[in-house]
C-alpha cells in the first residue's frame, strides 16, 4: 500500500514538473528589435518589467542599427527557417510587406475587446492592420522626425533667442556657431540619417503639399523639379557645417556631441530626446527642441509597432499578454516618457511628459486636424522599402559629393522609377 501511495505521489510530482515546464515555455516572449542606444534600452525595460509582473519572461533579441535594416535581414532568415520570433519591432511599409506573406498573427479579438479602433490614430491603423482589416501589430508610439535639437548654452553664447524660424535664419545661426569655434551640426553619415535630414529639408523648401507629392506620392514632376534641386543645394550647404569625421557615425553618438557641447545642433527624430533626458538634461534649460526651421505646423511621423508573428498555441497566451501590455495606457505613458516619443493612443493625457513631449503631442494633434501629418520617408512610412532605399542611395551619394544637385535630381527620378 505504501509503495503504491509513494508511486502515485511520484507520478503526480512528475506531472507537476511537466506542467510547470510547459507553463514556463508558454509564458515567454522572444522579441526582435533594434533599440540598443541607452535611452531606447531604458524605455524597453519598462515593457520587460510590466510583462515580468504578469509572469512572462522576456527573451531579448537586439540587432543594432538605427533604421532596422539589419533587423529585417535577421528576421528574414528566422522566418525562412520556420523559427519566427514572437514579436518584431517594425515600421510602416515593412509591416504591410510581411502581412502580404501571410505569416502574421491575428490580434483582432484582443483589439475589439480593448477598443483599439477608438483610440489609435487612423494614420497608424492603416499600417497596423492587414488588407482584410485584421489587427496584426500593436503600435508602441508615434515619433516625429522633423525636429532640431540644440545645446542651449551654445545658443545663448551666440545670441540665439526664441525659435529659429526659417532656412535663412538657420544658416545665419550656423555661421555664428562656426565663428564661435564649435562644430555647428552633429551629423551621423549613414543613409537613413542622411534621408532624415533630407526629408526635413524638402519639407522646409517646398512646403507640405510639395513634400507629399515628392516623398509620399513620388510624382515624377515634383521629383524632377527646380524645388527639388534647391533642396539638394541646401543639403550641400549643410555639408559645410559638419565635422570631417561624420561618415558612419551612429545617431546617438551625434546626439552625445550636442549633449557634451562639442556641437550645437542635431536634426533628428524625437528619439534623440531620450538621450538628453538620460543625461539628466532639462528641456528649455539645457537643450532646445523645435521643429526643423521652416517646417512648423507640419509633422512627419513614424511609429514603432510590435508586429506579431504566427506562433504555436503554447506561445499564443504570452503573445496576447505582450500585445495587451504594449497597448495599455500605463505602458504607453511610462514608455514614451523615457523614449522621447508620444503615445500611440489619443486618450492618454500628456501631463506626465516633459515640455518637449507635451509640445510634440499638441503639434501632432494639430497636424492631424489640419491634414498636415505625413509619413516619414526615411523611417518607413513614406514608401515601400525598394523606393525608400533608392532614395537613400541618391541622397547619400549627393551628400558625399558624388553628384551635383542637377545630377542628383535626374538620378532621383530614374532611381524611383526603376524601384516602383
Amino acid at each position: 500500500m505504501g509503495k503504491r501511495i509513494l508511486s502515485a505521489f511520484a507520478g503526480l510530482a512528475a506531472g507537476a514538473a511537466l506542467f510547470a515546464g510547459g507553463a514556463h515555455a508558454e509564458e515567454s516572449v522572444e522579441v526582435l528589435h533594434w533599440w540598443t542606444a541607452g535611452g531606447e534600452a531604458a524605455a524597453l525595460n519598462v515593457l520587460k518589467d510590466q510583462l515580468e509582473e504578469q509572469g512572462v519572461t522576456w527573451q531579448d533579441m537586439p540587432v543594432a542599427g538605427g533604421s532596422g535594416v539589419q533587423a529585417m535581414t535577421v528576421l528574414r532568415s528566422r522566418v525562412t527557417s520556420g523559427n519566427a520570433p514572437t514579436a518584431v519591432q517594425m515600421l510602416g511599409y515593412d509591416i504591410q510587406d510581411w502581412a502580404n506573406e501571410g505569416v502574421l498573427a491575428d490580434l483582432s479579438d484582443l483589439a475589439a475587446k480593448e477598443k483599439w479602433d477608438d483610440v489609435v490614430p487612423k494614420a497608424l491603423q492603416r499600417f497596423a492592420k492587414n488588407s482584410d482589416g485584421q489587427w496584426i501589430a500593436a503600435p508602441v508610439n508615434v515619433h516625429s522626425t522633423n525636429w532640431m535639437w540644440a545645446n542651449k548654452k551654445i545658443f545663448d553664447e551666440v545670441g540665439v533667442e526664441g525659435e529659429v524660424k526659417d532656412w535663412d535664419e538657420l544658416i545665419a545661426v550656423l555661421d555664428k556657431i562656426k565663428e564661435a569655434g564649435y562644430t555647428p551640426i552633429a551629423y551621423g553619415g549613414q543613409p537613413w540619417q542622411d534621408a532624415t535630414v533630407f526629408e526635413a529639408v524638402v519639407l522646409s523648401t517646398g512646403g507640405p503639399e510639395f513634400y507629399k507629392k515628392a516623398l509620399n506620392d513620388f510624382d515624377p514632376e515634383a521629383l524632377g523639379s527646380d524645388t527639388m534641386k534647391t533642396a539638394f543645394d541646401r543639403m550641400s550647404k549643410l555639408h559645410e557645417y559638419v565635422d570631417p569625421n561624420f561618415s558612419g557615425r551612429d545617431w546617438n553618438l551625434a546626439t552625445a556631441m550636442v549633449i557634451n557641447g562639442k556641437a550645437a545642433v542635431q536634426f533628428m527624430g524625437d528619439w534623440a530626446k531620450g538621450e538628453f533626458l538620460r543625461a539628466d538634461l532639462k528641456p528649455g534649460e539645457d537643450f532646445v527642441c523645435q521643429r526643423f526651421p521652416g517646417t512648423q505646423g507640419t509633422v512627419l511621423f513614424n511609429s514603432d509597432q510590435f508586429v506579431m508573428f504566427q506562433v504555436g498555441e503554447d506561445k499564443r497566451d504570452a503573445q496576447i499578454k505582450l500585445a495587451s501590455a504594449v497597448m495599455s495606457p500605463t505602458f504607453q505613458i511610462a514608455f514614451n516618457k523615457v523614449k522621447g516619443s508620444v503615445p500611440a493612443r489619443t486618450d492618454v493625457p500628456g501631463d506626465e511628459l516633459d515640455a518637449c513631449g507635451q509640445k510634440g503631442m499638441k503639434e501632432l494633434a494639430a497636424a492631424n486636424e489640419s491634414n498636415q501629418l505625413f509619413g516619414s520617408l526615411a523611417h518607413g512610412y513614406g514608401a515601400p522599402s525598394a523606393v525608400k532605399n533608392a532614395v537613400f542611395d541618391v541622397v547619400t551619394a549627393h551628400f558625399n559629393g558624388e553628384y551635383t544637385s542637377d545630377e542628383a535630381v535626374k538620378a532621383l527620378v530614374e532611381a524611383v522609377s526603376a524601384a516602383q
